[in-house]
């Protein structure tokens, strides 16, 4: 986290984190998930020093938090069927595209 945060913003990032690590995302890469989506925030909600155009032109994180993975016809990303698969040890899983992941786990 940076210097001078908020504890808001500390425990908005363990919950980021964790939530990330629950889906599947190695450590680094679920703390990269964590910074990124709070410095979005607080470049949006004017606690960052700089902030780029993307950060307060783009939909906010909590706006597009699952949104794809739990609305639209898509449902989730075979990426997120995949770690589901995974911690349920489903065999061939490697092998198996977004349709089979689905039915393996029984959501067709």
């Amino acid at each position: 986290m940076p210097r001078g945060a908020s504890s808001k913003r500390e425990r908005q990032y363990e919950h980021i984190k964790e939530s990330a690590l629950e889906r599947g995302e190695s450590t680094g890469r679920a703390k990269e998930i964590a910074a990124r989506t709070v410095n979005k925030e607080r470049a949006r909600a004017g606690e960052a020093e700089t902030a780029s155009r993307t950060s307060l032109q783009d939909m906010s994180s909590s706006k597009r938090g699952g949104q794809r993975s739990h609305s639209g016809a898509q449902g989730p990303t075979k990426d997120q069927l995949y770690n589901e698969a995974r911690q349920k040890n489903v065999e061939g899983r490697s092998h198996m595209n977004k349709a089979e992941l689905k039915r393996a786990l029984g959501r067709s």
